[in-house]
């Protein structure tokens, strides 16, 4: 009922305002389990894909959008539930990942639809980056369920670091026809067949998207764009204190 409402308000309020535009609908079944894996390019992506789609979508979130104390920490973990997010503590180390790999599993084989972001992380630039191949290959091989590609169009451009008010255009969504690995179901403990399903289902994601793809992980991206940014700054840093030295012994 919670997720009816919140559909109703939030996603009938997305829709109205930002039109965005789907195509491939019709490869998302009526009924029964499947795995939505989708490129990620904004925070708003877990609220536009489900707002467009008829059956709930089951997102993980981090745990902290569930545990934060007060009025408004309340608020946020009731909205992250309302939506369909589960919470997983990512904390651990492995034990997170594993957490992670538990719920999505217990989301599909309740029948429902679950959704995850091979990359794990949104892109820092707008560029496609290497799969994990953990959760998402050891959840379609765990279960035997489709894997259906799915492309964010544009909605990085909607509100990008540093901008408070949303620019109203239209984002996209292409859907892609189901992947079925049911051929190496029973070999998720072998890290070959891992990689060899996520680099297929990112393969099918690009060719939806249209992105330039990047053979490193998201993370390391976000570690060398940081790094980048750091060492830049440093040497504007060292520039002008060099200046200012300068100045002060020719005493200007």
């Amino acid at each position: 009922m919670i997720y009816g409402a919140m559909k109703f308000s939030i996603g009938g309020s997305l829709k109205l305002a930002f039109r965005p535009w789907v195509e491939g609908l019709e490869n998302i079944p009526v009924r029964g389990p499947a795995i939505l894996a989708s490129n990620h390019l904004s925070f708003s992506d877990s609220f536009f894909l489900p707002a467009v789609l008829d059956r709930k979508v089951t997102f993980i979130a981090k745990a902290e959008y569930f545990t934060a104390p007060g009025v408004k920490g309340k608020l946020t973990a009731a909205f992250f539930k309302g939506v369909g997010q589960l919470p997983v503590d990512r904390s651990g180390g492995r034990g997170a990942g594993e957490a992670a790999i538990k719920a999505g599993i217990q989301v599909v084989e309740s029948g429902g639809l679950f959704g995850i972001y091979p990359e794990g992380t949104r892109s820092p630039d707008g560029r496609l980056y290497r799969g994990k191949p953990g959760g998402l290959a050891r959840v379609a091989l765990a279960t035997g369920a489709p894997v259906i590609p799915v492309a964010m169009i544009d909605t990085e451009k909607i509100q990008p670091p540093g901008q408070v008010m949303p620019k109203l255009m239209r984002p996209g969504i292409r859907i892609g026809k189901p992947l079925d690995f049911t051929r190496y179901q029973g070999m998720d403990g072998d890290r070959f067949i891992l990689r060899s399903v996520t680099d297929e289902v990112m393969y099918e994601i690009m060719k939806l998207s249209g992105q330039e793809y990047v053979d490193i992980y998201a993370t390391a991206a976000k570690r060398q764009i940081a790094d980048e940014a750091k060492r830049k700054a440093d040497e504007a840093k060292q520039k002008a204190d060099e200046a200012k030295k300068g100045t002060e012994r020719t005493g200007g």
